[in-house]
């Protein structure tokens, strides 16, 4: 194809912001995906089956992240004190200072990326982003085929 699509567009440039964030994060011995679980998770704790939606994560590679995180000390778990079958994931005094570092790192790109760009151009980024999130999540090329019953 001649003309970049948006989807390309988005992985490519994903893909350049992702490999920023990581480089950043080892900087700290961390990876974006803790940088930015710790950025997830509230003060008050955040029950684990909201963070991996919050975060775009499947359950097993957040299981396997939140594992590597308690082991770092950086997270403990607790049991949801209004529904016992549910777990709170909670920041340990080590993780919130390691949340400070990603929050950080998240600021400072964000003021570089707004000095070099117009409110006016930031207003329509968030535009654009707002209605390719609404464009795909109705998107459907093939309708599902009807069954033939006889």
């Amino acid at each position: 194809m001649k003309q970049e699509t948006f989807d390309s567009a988005l992985r490519s440039t994903w893909q350049i912001v992702s490999k920023m964030y990581n480089k950043e994060a080892s900087k700290f011995d961390s990876t974006m995906a803790t940088g930015f679980a710790l950025l997830s998770i509230d003060s008050e704790g955040t029950p684990s089956t909201t963070l991996g939606p919050k975060m775009g994560m499947e359950s097993t590679s957040l299981s396997r992240l939140l594992n590597s995180m308690e082991e770092r000390n950086l997270i403990y778990r607790s049991q949801h004190p209004k529904d016992g079958r549910s777990v709170l994931i909670h920041l340990t005094e080590f993780g919130v200072e390691k949340r400070e570092d990603s929050k950080a790192v998240v600021l400072h790109f964000n003021e570089e990326i707004e000095k070099s760009l117009s409110q006016k151009k930031i207003q329509h980024f968030f535009e654009v982003m707002q209605c390719i999130k609404e464009k795909a999540s109705e998107f459907e090329h093939f309708s599902t085929p009807t069954l033939k019953t006889t």
